[in-house]
């Protein structure tokens, strides 16, 4: 789960307490990768499952990790290029007595400019025969998929453009294109426009007084935070990352509903906002191409 925060973490946005600036990491992404998180709960098991699908030089690769509602690693588990073009295969384990069965088949898979396959692909996580998660459209209907959608990481690249392909904002929700533009042509008075749908969502002015900030969008009728932080795009090197959320608002009860993430003392994970109410979570790390 830890990678999912890379962005925020050790190499991305570091916090030393609630008044000091952010710091974003130098380090370009060693390759392509999407995070996705689920959260699977039944009377016998409650649990976390994070699929990250990667892109290598030398081909497609993919990664499972699963916890426990205790934020307890159970296992995770690596199919690397050399597995994944075998394009079938399964493993079993056995973890503090639990079975872990995970079942993979990209005999048929299509792929974009994603590392996440479009089609033509299936696989399926079992903890003590119960399905858990269900991916892929090759057998839609021998499973129920139980799992929650709660969590996506992306990184996007561009020099003034950039890209996100597959965004939804709540679990099965409406796919949707989010394209985010940085006008570079002033020198001193850069901007950036966030688009849905070629919708213009929002869009900051001044961006060199306000390069770091949140506000409030409606996306299918859901309230959606968006904070942004491009501080490094403007005062930092060429290959420096940026850093967007857009993040499902669900309120609760006592919490405080305009705590951005970049205020923080520690980066909390996307499942743990999960159960503190939030819907969904898509972070979007956007890297500069020279």
């Amino acid at each position: 789960m830890k990678d999912f925060h890379s962005c925020f973490g050790e190499s991305g946005v570091q916090i030393a307490d609630s008044s000091s600036s952010t710091t974003i990491s130098n380090k370009p992404p060693a390759q392509n990768l999407v995070t996705c998180i689920y959260k699977y709960e039944s009377l016998a098991i409650s649990s976390f499952i994070t699929v990250t699908w990667i892109k290598y030089l030398i081909g497609q690769g993919l990664s499972i990790e699963i916890e426990s509602s205790k934020n307890e690693s159970l296992c995770k588990f690596d199919i690397k290029p050399s597995l994944f073009s075998n394009r079938k295969g399964f493993k079993n384990l056995v973890v503090n007595t639990k079975k872990i069965d995970i079942y993979w088949d990209f005999s048929s898979a299509k792929f974009g400019s994603s590392p996440e396959p479009l089609k033509g692909f299936y696989l399926s996580v079992f903890i003590n025969q119960e399905p858990c998660l269900l991916l892929g459209d090759l057998k839609n209907d021998a499973y129920k998929n139980r799992a929650i959608f709660i969590a996506k990481r992306e990184n996007v690249f561009g020099k003034r453009i950039y890209s996100s392909l597959k965004a939804q904002f709540c679990d099965k929700g409406k796919l949707h294109d989010i394209r985010i533009e940085h006008d570079t042509n002033e020198r001193c008075d850069q901007s950036l426009v966030i688009y849905v749908d070629n919708n213009v969502a929002m869009e900051v002015m001044h961006l060199k007084w306000n390069f770091r900030g949140n506000t409030i969008i409606l996306v299918d009728g859901i309230s959606v935070e968006v904070y942004w932080d491009v501080h490094s795009w403007l005062f930092g090197n060429l290959i420096d990352n940026a850093v967007f959320v857009f993040r499902t608002r669900v309120p609760v009860e006592g919490m405080c509903s305009n705590q951005s993430p970049f205020e923080t003392s520690a980066m909390r994970r996307s499942k743990d906002l999960f159960s503190q109410g939030y819907g969904f979570s898509l972070v979007l790390c956007a890297w500069k191409n020279e």
